[in-house]
C-alpha cells in the first residue's frame, strides 16, 4: 500500500488502531499524516492524531488530504469513507479483513498485503450522489 500513497502530500488514515507502520513510513518518506480512530491512540512522532468517528465525521480533518485511506476496514465503513474522501475531493484507498469484499465499486490491485482496493468515484450506478 506504500507506493500507492507515496505520491500523496498529505494523507488521512482511517481507524489506525494499533498499526502505525505505514503512518510511521509515510512521515518517513516526507508524506503528511492525519490519523484517525474513535479511540484515543498512541501514534509514531510526525504523525498527527485526531479522534473521530467516519460515520459522523469532522470534514475539517479530511479537507486537505490527497488521500483518504485505511486497512482492515470493515464492510459497514466502506461507504461513509468514500463520502468523506468525496467531499474532501481526495481518493479513497482501503484494504478488508479476510475475505470481506467491497461495498463500493472499487478497482483491485494485487500487493504485498493481498488485494488493494481503490474506490471508483465514477462507477456507474454509484447510488453516493
Amino acid at each position: 500500500m506504500l507506493d500507492y500513497l507515496l505520491t500523496a502530500d498529505h494523507v488521512v488514515e482511517v481507524g489506525i488502531g494499533r498499526r502505525t507502520d505505514l503512518a510511521r513510513a509515510l512521515t518517513k518518506k516526507g508524506v503528511s499524516v492525519t490519523a484517525t480512530d474513535v479511540y484515543e491512540r498512541a501514534v509514531p512522532d510526525g504523525v498527527r492524531f485526531v479522534r473521530d468517528d467516519v460515520t459522523d465525521p469532522d470534514p475539517s480533518i479530511y479537507a486537505a488530504a490527497d488521500v483518504v485511506y485505511a486497512r482492515n476496514l470493515p464492510p459497514e465503513l466502506h461507504r461513509p469513507a468514500l463520502e468523506v474522501a468525496r467531499d474532501a475531493n481526495a481518493a479513497f484507498l482501503f484494504t478488508t479483513l479476510g475475505g470481506d469484499q467491497p461495498a463500493v465499486p472499487v478497482e483491485r490491485h494485487t500487493i504485498a498485503e493481498g488485494t488493494l482496493y481503490v474506490a471508483r468515484t465514477d462507477a456507474p450506478g454509484d447510488a453516493l450522489e
